[in-house]
């Protein structure tokens, strides 16, 4: 696993180098959204991925994410959204937020990924959650405290909102600055979706300045 996640983050790098030497064009290579939503600080450029903790592709996905995030600028920012396209994928949203208000998602966000894929245990039940985030020291008062918290719920509601804006029916998904799609289908394959988003973030930064 160890060295998979090596070899990802090694392609991952080389894509960051390439980007510039491609001619990506809009409607080959990525997609406008017809409805462009804004971006939480205008100040910087936004890249949002989009996924799902049960979705195989995203598993497979997430270390090349990783890889990439170690390697963006201050004036990028970067944030994950759950979509919430069925009942399974709501669960596992609340999940996401639920680690964000205990402060333990960078700790966890991984680790629940592995859980799902590697160790086949679903994470679809409140036990099991308990069951899970109590390895990492959240008691079961604490959970109850946040799990459906108005926070919590809040969170849910302006993701599902911002996902259905967005228009995608798909994950995983990285939107960029609120304008551009970018998936496995526009860029041609996993291993080019962020040679096509660096690309568009260097376009969204001539902007800024």
């Amino acid at each position: 696993m160890k060295l998979i996640r090596t070899l990802l983050v090694s392609a991952a790098m080389l894509l960051a180098f390439s980007a510039q030497a491609i001619d990506y064009k809009e409607g080959q290579h990525y997609k406008t959204l017809a409805s462009p939503t804004m971006a939480r600080d205008a100040s910087k450029v936004e890249v949002v991925e989009v996924f799902w903790y049960g979705c195989g592709h995203c598993n497979k996905f997430e270390p090349t994410v990783q890889a990439w995030t170690k390697s963006i600028q201050a004036d990028v920012d970067f944030h994950q959204m759950p979509a919430q396209f069925s009942r399974q994928w709501k669960i596992h949203a609340g999940l996401f937020y639920l680690t964000h208000a205990l402060k333990l998602n960078e700790k966890v966000h991984q680790a629940i990924f592995d859980e799902i894929h590697t160790k086949r245990n679903s994470l679809l039940s409140k036990s099991d959650q308990k069951a899970f985030l109590a390895k990492y020291g959240v008691s079961e008062a604490d959970f109850d405290k946040y799990d459906d918290s108005f926070g919590v719920r809040r969170q849910l509601k302006m993701a599902d909102q911002m996902v259905r804006n967005y228009g995608i029916s798909g994950v995983p998904a990285i939107i960029v600055n609120g304008k551009y799609l970018v998936n496995a289908t526009t860029a041609g394959g996993m291993d080019n979706i962020f040679g096509v988003v660096n690309h568009l973030v260097e376009q969204e930064r001539k902007l800024l300045k």
